[in-house]
C-alpha cells in the first residue's frame, strides 16, 4: 500500500486575484513561483500554496486555516501589523508540552480567510 508522504500543495480561494497576490507576495513575503490565468503559485518552504478564483460557487468559501511558522512570534506580529495585516488577537500561549511552548496569533488575509502565525519555543 502506498502511504502519504507530505502535503504538496494547499489551495486558498480568493475573491480579488490581484489583491490576494499582492498580500501573499508583498506582505507575507512568500516567493511567487508563477501565475497564470486565475492561478498563482507561491513557495512556503517546500509546500506550494495555490491562490485561485473559485471556478464554481460551491468552492467560494473560506479556506482551511494555514499556520505559518515563525521564529519570534512577537516580532513577526509587530512587523506584519506595521504592514497592515489585520490580526484577530495578540500572540498568546496555546499549549505547553514538556519544555516546549506553542504560541499563536490569528489574522485575516485580504480575502477574509483566517490564518495564523505560530511559534514553538523552549519554555523559560
Amino acid at each position: 500500500m502506498e502511504t502519504i508522504q507530505k502535503i504538496g500543495q494547499i489551495s486558498v480561494p480568493v475573491k480579488d486575484f490581484n489583491r490576494a497576490i499582492s498580500f501573499y507576495q508583498n506582505i507575507l513575503e512568500l516567493p511567487l513561483l508563477f501565475s497564470t490565468g486565475t492561478l498563482a503559485f507561491f513557495d512556503c518552504n517546500g509546500v506550494r500554496l495555490l491562490l485561485s478564483l473559485p471556478e464554481k460557487e460551491e468552492f467560494a468559501h473560506a479556506s482551511s486555516i494555514l499556520y505559518f511558522q515563525v521564529e519570534e512570534i512577537h516580532k513577526a506580529h509587530a512587523e506584519f501589523t506595521n504592514k497592515g495585516v489585520s490580526f484577530i488577537d495578540e500572540p498568546h500561549l496555546i499549549a505547553k508540552i514538556g519544555q516546549t511552548e506553542t504560541w499563536m496569533s490569528f489574522f485575516k488575509d485580504t480575502e477574509g480567510n483566517t490564518h495564523a502565525l505560530m511559534s514553538e519555543v523552549e519554555a523559560e
